[in-house]
């Protein structure tokens, strides 16, 4: 079975979450089986070897789940993007639009070295706002972002066309 398939037999809809006429793409299923989870990582460790990567950045809060283990995976460091307020040291700041207001990402001033290639992981790729400001956060800090890993793109949201020329990968493209 491929990992794409593994990960889409280990999902859950949760209707209505977090409010009504949402449909909430749910992977606890997928990290409570410790055998389908473990190949997950491997995949993504994989991907980060082949692209080459320095550092795994995850995407607070669900990426860290994703790219921690995949960076020890592949014998990398991992870099957190958080939100405001949640990292103790000097940050940079990027923000973006939501569909009702706006949000923020911070990161250690000091986490990327100049010309670090890095990938970015996050459970999902909606809208694709945040992860196109995570990419633009990290270029301004001097990074080189080698791609970026998604578990489930959501295309209806047309999330990549906020991505357009980066290296996208997705396991699950739902529709």
């Amino acid at each position: 079975m491929s990992v794409g398939d593994l990960v889409k037999t280990h999902l859950r809809d949760i209707p209505d979450f977090p409010q009504p006429g949402i449909v909430f793409k749910d992977i606890t299923p997928l990290l409570a089986n410790a055998s389908a989870f473990g190949r997950t990582i491997e995949y993504l460790g994989d991907l980060v070897e082949r692209l080459g990567a320095e550092l795994v950045v995850g995407i607070e809060a669900r990426g860290f789940i994703l790219a921690a283990p995949a960076a020890l995976q592949s014998g990398l460091g991992f870099v957190p993007l958080r939100k405001p307020g949640k990292l103790p040291g000097i940050t940079l700041r990027e923000s973006y639009a939501l569909e009702y207001g706006e949000a923020s990402l911070e990161m250690h001033e000091d986490a990327i070295q100049q010309g670090t290639r890095v990938v970015i992981m996050d459970d999902i790729l909606a809208t694709g706002g945040t992860a196109a400001a995570a990419a633009d956060l990290l270029e301004r800090a001097g990074a080189k972002v080698a791609g970026l890993s998604f578990l489930i793109e959501l295309a209806s949201l047309h999330g990549r066309s906020k991505l357009a020329g980066r290296n996208i990968d997705c396991i699950v493209t739902v529709p």
